[in-house]
């Protein structure tokens, strides 16, 4: 699978994602692509929680607005929103952990046919056992919904998509939705069904680089951002 398609920016796949959260529900949003989600929900009523200590964040700042003090997940600055408050992280892992959290957003390095993804730990670049949980493990635990955004493909055009994970699991059987920069995927307990893709490509070309099985579904249409 050599195979490499043009798609989705990083923004462009964070937009759509968004599409996916409702108003009135508690959003995580994980390192990478996930933090990018906060620039495409101002104005709506969607209350976002960084498990360092705030709730509401706003989008990512910029220029004068930059105050390194409030930063997300990624350590990227972000704004202060009206009603915007701050806890310490041992009440922030309680929301987490107690089921308050409706949508948790990560990133991936792989996700199989069952739901698992991996994402704390990449053994190809040599760390053995060492990698980055932070909070995603509770995380996935926690939230009533898990949605993956990633590119389809690694930087060398191979699978992201597996039928089995290669790499050590964050979680089992969570992922609901996998949003990519070629295609919207859901995750259900026959398989993977293939819901949209990116404008110009077909279902062949998003098979040759998914290793999993995918099921074509009756109304696949276009990616709508």
């Amino acid at each position: 699978m050599s195979k490499r398609f043009e798609g989705l920016s990083r923004e462009m796949i964070a937009l759509r994602a968004s599409r996916e959260i409702k108003d009135d529900e508690y959003v995580n949003l994980g390192i990478g692509i996930p933090t990018l989600i906060s620039n495409w929900i101002e104005g709506r009523d969607i209350m976002l929680q960084s498990e360092i200590g705030m709730l509401k964040t706003g989008p990512l700042a910029v220029g004068e607005d930059i105050d390194q003090d409030l930063i997300n997940a990624s350590c990227q600055p972000v704004t202060e929103p009206p009603g915007a408050s701050y806890f310490d992280i041992f009440e922030s892992f309680s929301m987490i952990r107690g089921g308050h959290i409706d949508v948790a957003v990560m990133g991936a390095l792989q996700v199989n046919e069952k739901g698992d993804y991996a994402g704390w730990n990449n053994p190809v670049r040599g760390l053995g056992d060492l990698g980055s949980v932070g909070g995603s493990m509770d995380l996935c635990a926690g939230a009533k919904r898990l949605i993956i955004t990633m590119e389809h493909t690694t930087v060398d055009s191979q699978p992201k998509i597996l039928r089995e994970l290669t790499y050590p699991a964050t979680t089992r059987g969570k992922v609901k939705l996998i949003v990519t920069d070629l295609a919207v995927i859901e995750v259900n307990p026959e398989g993977l069904l293939l819901k949209e893709i990116y404008p110009g490509l077909t279902p062949e070309d998003i098979q040759s680089v998914t290793e999993a099985k995918l099921i074509i579904a009756p109304d696949l249409k276009e990616i709508e951002l």
